[in-house]
């Protein structure tokens, strides 16, 4: 029986060179989903249910690591193979953990090797919470940022005025067509940043993604509640509307 898979890599030239470095050494292997971020990573696999989940460690907003823990509710048969540019420190955390991944540039050599292991586990493997998490410490947050330090402030436009806004007064992001509504506790205005470019300069420890429109400063949330089919819906300190969270995104509040 053919197996499916879904790769999620934020940068194109790189993932279409793993899908076809896939189709030339795996033909049989069938790529149902390619994702640029981990946002589209999460809908996509709670959809198309892979056998096997390729995932670039670093991606804006929400990590392949993130993706990761969230599989024992959307995807649990999925089996993971993190795609990683790390050094050699964090590759020896892989090894400990006994997970599967690929260091960039990968080899044919690498992923004919990781082709074969997966091969053995498939089909009554499933993820191991405690190695992920394991994993994760040793990792650190799973998504350093040791290029640029997060965003303080913005500028967007309010009517004619061009206005300052700080980053900790912002309740949430909202995609709008071309541009990004800005929602504070005093009202809305418009930045021409897309919010995936948002979610690269963002602090991930503060701001989430809820929703493939919606980011959330998490300071601004007064309570998680999810429905029985599912979604949730935030409640705000500072504003009077709830925010839906799409089904896959509830998986990133395990815990709360």
């Amino acid at each position: 029986m053919p197996l499916d898979a879904l790769i999620a890599e934020d940068e194109e030239l790189l993932r279409s060179a793993l899908v076809e470095q896939l189709r030339r050494l795996w033909p049989e292997l069938r790529i149902v989903a390619e994702c640029e971020d981990g946002a589209s990573a999460l809908e996509q696999l709670a959809e198309k249910q892979p056998d096997i989940a390729f995932l670039d460690i670093r991606m804006p907003g929400i990590s392949g690591i993130q993706v990761a823990r969230a599989l024992g509710e959307l995807s649990p048969r999925t089996q993971v193979v993190f795609v990683t540019a790390y050094d050699q420190y964090a590759i020896d955390a892989f090894e400990q953990g006994a997970m599967d991944y690929l260091l960039k540039p990968v080899s044919d050599e690498r992923l004919l090797a990781t082709r074969e292991r997966l091969l053995a586990r498939l089909p009554a493997a499933r993820n191991d919470d405690a190695v992920l998490e394991r994993l994760l410490q040793r990792l650190g947050t799973g998504q350093p940022r040791a290029d640029t330090p997060p965003l303080a402030w913005i500028t967007a436009s309010n009517g004619r005025d061009t206005v300052l806004i700080m980053l900790e007064d912002v309740v949430y992001f909202r995609a709008d067509n071309k541009y990004t509504t800005v929602v504070t506790a005093a009202g809305e205005s418009l930045l021409r940043t897309p919010l995936r470019e948002l979610l690269e300069a963002l602090d991930a420890r503060q701001f989430r993604q809820v929703h493939r429109s919606t980011i959330v400063n998490m300071k601004a949330v007064a309570a998680v509640s999810r429905d029985d089919t599912g979604r949730g819906v935030l409640r705000l300190r500072d504003r009077p509307e709830t925010l839906s969270v799409s089904q896959p995104f509830m998986s990133l509040f395990r815990g709360m």
